[in-house]
């Protein structure tokens, strides 16, 4: 894809008050010690269009149709209840109906020679789904920020979403288990790489609205003061990302009522769960299309020369992580979210596998369910979005809030290994679970990407998104798998809730604690100022002392326009 340079970026910061710290001396001082001014005021492209309204909006639509209603929960649903119709309960043998009256709970198929839980198929199925993003997030994740390559590969994986979606007409009896099987990891896998590609445009979004080039300006007029600055610019991400999650759930809430529209009157049709997903997917494309028509054009660099798309990405990210000492905060976040991340996505398998055996598998009840979590959804977005910017709370602080329920979560799981009153084995307790993930854990969502897009350099915006992925979608390749291992042992779905418990509580710890956004942020900003070269050819030159393995490195102190 040959393509001319863009025009050179100008940084706007005028030499005189640039100055970068090293992150391991946060004082604010630089080798003379006298304190000195710390600004860390991103690069802007001055060839960027500012993006129009209808950009804007066709930006939160396609996220009001990528909801996930299809292909992150009723797919999982129809897979899980063709896989119990065609397996059998190991307690009375093969050919016994594992829904039968005086069934023993277990529920087992056919698996490599011998048998396994159908809870632990789903697992193995969602494992080897995450282990297929993470090759796609090394492999082309940051090739995304060269041209348009990064436009051209979410729109191919949203068509193949799509079309797997469409294709869950072809699921209508349990020998097809199988087909199920296949079909909901191709748009589990696509799904999940669409959310990654997606938030990854949103930094660069929110550095052209005309917002935040109205405040650019009054900056260099000298109207407001860098860190005046440095804290609208992260409400207005905060803004972008808030809005686009609340578009999320309100087309959650829409999905969810006009399949109720199916469910309903159709209830005693054998094929109605394949007519919803249709449905659902028909919504997401008939919203999700607009954004590949108004997204205007905003290539990174041409690909260097004798680079390839399909190796290109593996380079880039060995040398984002040969950065780490020159953005700790950014690579002790992304290490952090990948525990956190892998804790949560695993504990909202596994309490959907516990939700579809209690309900029955039953799409109308799911669908109730999901409503409640929906509305509560976008309500506390809005709701923490208000106090955020009221109060002026830093992201950090606002998702701290958001972890406190992520860990209690698996607790209540854990429960229920001693007690059937409590733990999720009631219908009472998923509707309570379904309540308090959305008041909490879709503004978890929002702000862990905002806390991502603060740490990122900007102009690297595939390159750490990328990573971000890894950490947010990939890393759930381990908790799968050690989780179904559990289940397999134990026979008990709720003995894989304190492994969850730990893991979320551990990764929740080190970014109360161990993460500094604001430090962060700074090193970022200064990190790819150095390296402001790449915006321009898409080749990374390495820093002198990267160079010099003789000796550790360390950070300049003055940045140079």
């Amino acid at each position: 894809m040959s393509r001319q340079p863009p025009q050179e970026i100008v940084p706007d910061i005028p030499s005189t008050q640039l100055v970068i710290v090293d992150s391991a001396d946060d004082s604010g001082k630089g080798d003379s010690g006298v304190e000195t001014e710390v600004v860390a005021i991103a690069p802007v492209r001055r060839d960027e269009p500012i993006v129009t309204r209808k950009e804007l909006w066709s930006y939160y639509l396609y996220y009001n149709g990528d909801n996930g209603v299809g292909p992150n929960g009723y797919s999982m649903t129809l897979f899980q209840s063709l896989a119990t119709a065609a397996g059998y309960d190991p307690v009375k043998g093969p050919g016994s109906d594992c829904s039968a009256a005086d069934a023993s709970g277990q529920c087992v198929l056919p698996w490599g020679g011998g048998h396994k839980a159908v809870s632990s198929v789903v697992l193995v199925a969602n494992g080897v789904s995450f282990a297929v993003m993470t090759l796609i997030f090394t492999t082309i994740g940051s090739a995304a920020d060269y041209g348009t390559f990064g436009r051209w590969l979410l729109l191919i994986l949203t068509v193949i979403c799509w079309g797997a979606q469409f294709a869950s007409m072809s699921l209508t009896s349990a020998d097809r288990w199988g087909v199920a099987m296949g079909l909901y990891m191709v748009g589990f896998i696509t799904y999940g790489a669409t959310l990654v590609f997606y938030a990854a445009v949103f930094p660069r979004l929110a550095r052209n609205t005309p917002h935040a080039r109205a405040l650019r300006e009054k900056y260099e007029r000298g109207e407001i003061p860098a860190e005046e600055y440095e804290v609208e610019e992260s409400l207005e991400k905060n803004r972008i990302s808030n809005i686009s999650t609340m578009h999320s759930n309100i087309g959650y809430i829409v999905t969810l009522a006009l399949n109720l529209s199916l469910l309903i009157p159709r209830a005693d049709d054998p094929r109605v769960n394949n007519y919803v997903l249709v449905l659902t997917n028909g919504y997401w494309v008939l919203l999700g299309i607009w954004w590949f028509i108004f997204q205007q054009p905003r290539p990174g660099p041409a690909l260097p020369k004798g680079e390839r798309y399909v190796t290109v990405g593996w380079k880039q990210i060995w040398i984002a992580l040969k950065q780490y000492k020159k953005l700790p905060y950014t690579f002790l976040y992304l290490i952090a979210f990948f525990l956190l991340a892998d804790g949560l996505n695993t504990t909202g398998t596994l309490v959907s596998i516990c939700q579809n055996d209690k309900f029955h598998f039953s799409f109308l009840q799911n669908t109730y369910l999901g409503l409640s979590q929906a509305i509560t959804s976008t309500l506390s977005t809005l709701g923490f979005w208000y106090i955020q910017k009221y109060w002026k709370i830093s992201t950090k602080r606002m998702f701290t809030i958001t972890n406190v329920v992520t860990i209690l979560i698996p607790l209540w799981g854990m429960i229920g290994i001693w007690t059937t009153k409590f733990g999720f084995h009631n219908v009472w307790e998923f509707w309570a679970y379904n309540v308090m993930f959305g008041l909490f854990q879709a503004p978890y969502y929002a702000f862990s990407q905002t806390m991502m897009a603060e740490l990122t350099p900007p102009g690297f915006d595939n390159m750490f998104f990328g990573l971000f992925g890894l950490s947010n979608r990939a890393s759930s390749m381990i908790g799968p798998n050690v989780i179904q291992a559990i289940i397999d042992r134990s026979g008990d779905n709720w003995m894989g809730f304190p492994f969850l418990f730990a893991l979320c509580t551990a990764a929740s710890v080190v970014i109360w604690f161990g993460v500094d956004v604001t430090t962060g942020r700074r090193d970022a900003v200064a990190w790819a100022e150095r390296h402001r070269s790449y915006a321009e050819t898409g080749v990374y030159t390495a820093d002198p002392e990267e160079e010099d393995s003789a000796g550790p490195a360390s950070s300049p102190k003055r940045g140079k326009t």
